[in-house]
């Protein structure tokens, strides 16, 4: 079993921040695609060899937004790669995969759904309170 040393994993795990950071700028300001709309990168996810890197990123909208925000950040690939390798000073860009992160409005949904859930107790505790 090949354990991971330390220092590589913190290493890896400062690279994947770095190159969040860069691709978030990259979106937000100097792409010119259409089909790009409100995208926020969430994480990116480097592999263990660093060769390939998962993108995650929420997307404004409803999901055919958000795919036609996926189409045309698959068409800017090989620009955001070229970008990140001069701006990072990297010898070699991750192959970058993007994948649309739904987490956060999976979460917001279920604390709306929680909220409701303890309104409506409170409002039948009250009015059990009242009948007795």
């Amino acid at each position: 079993m090949n354990v991971e040393r330390r220092g590589v994993k913190h290493h890896r795990g400062r690279l994947g921040e770095a190159l969040r950071e860069e691709i978030e700028t990259l979106v937000e300001g100097e792409l010119a695609d259409p089909r790009i709309g409100l995208v926020r990168v969430t994480a990116v996810h480097l592999a263990e060899d660093g060769r390939s890197a998962q993108v995650l990123v929420d997307v404004e909208g409803d999901d055919r937004e958000a795919d036609r925000s996926i189409e045309g950040l698959l068409a800017a690939k090989e620009y955001i790669r070229h970008e990140l390798a001069g701006r990072l000073r990297l010898r070699r860009a991750p192959e970058l995969f993007f994948r649309l992160d739904r987490s956060q409005r999976e979460q917001a949904r279920v604390e709306e759904l929680l909220a409701r859930a303890k309104k409506r107790a409170r409002s039948i505790s009250s009015a059990n309170q009242k009948k007795a």
